[in-house]
């Protein structure tokens, strides 16, 4: 059995933003969910947020299976923790603004940041899934196909609802709900072809 290239503590360290974005993906939902106006989008992120406490379970196991304190406290970890109170934040100060369809739009720009980061995070966790073998290696592999596609789908439908809402605000006809909604896309591939039908479904 070939030896698992991977350095251990970063997988660590990796981790534990994991469980941070986890945590701060339910907070920007919960606001987010506040700040939407469409009825399709507002039903939308709720079923994120749900899948979103499920993730948070998902990594509470690895730091089982890890060893790791998922209440333990890193450099790393407390920068992911600032980025995500600012994101609520944002949203709370385009809610005081007075424009529910402006908040609508900086709370999608918000949820896509967040969702930004924790799709990179599953994305690695996957490449060391690849390598990694043992109970760790099982872990792994378990953990990132029970999310991988949660988390394709959170960020490639938000993104198309960011850039309709954003085109709609512009003044000019958008596709509501976005093509990867209708298309159901999963993949990066798949939200591509989606936008570029958009012209066809206006």
């Amino acid at each position: 059995m070939s030896k698992a290239r991977y350095d251990s503590q970063q997988l660590n360290d990796l981790v534990i933003q994991m469980m941070e974005t986890e945590l701060g993906g339910e907070q920007v939902y919960r606001t987010a969910i506040a700040c939407a106006i469409n009825p399709d989008l507002k039903k939308e992120w709720e079923e994120y947020l749900e899948e979103t406490l499920t993730h948070q379970n998902v990594v509470r196991s690895l730091c089982d299976t890890l060893g790791l304190d998922p209440d333990m406290q890193t450099p790393t970890r407390a920068v992911v923790k600032h980025i995500g109170e600012s994101l609520v934040k944002a949203m709370e100060l385009a809610q005081k603004g007075g424009k529910p369809a402006a908040a609508q739009l900086v709370a999608c720009e918000c949820v896509v940041h967040a969702e930004t980061k924790d799709h990179a995070n599953w994305e690695l966790l996957g490449k060391v899934a690849e390598v990694a073998t043992g109970d760790i290696g099982k872990a792994l592999k378990q953990a990132h196909e029970a999310v991988e596609q949660d988390e394709d789908h959170h960020l490639y439908h938000t993104k198309g609802w960011c850039r309709e809402l954003s085109i709609e605000a512009l003044g000019m006809p958008a596709v509501l709900p976005p093509p990867e909604e209708v298309k159901n896309v999963e993949t990066a591939i798949g939200a591509s072809r989606a936008e570029q039908q958009r012209t066809a479904m206006l």
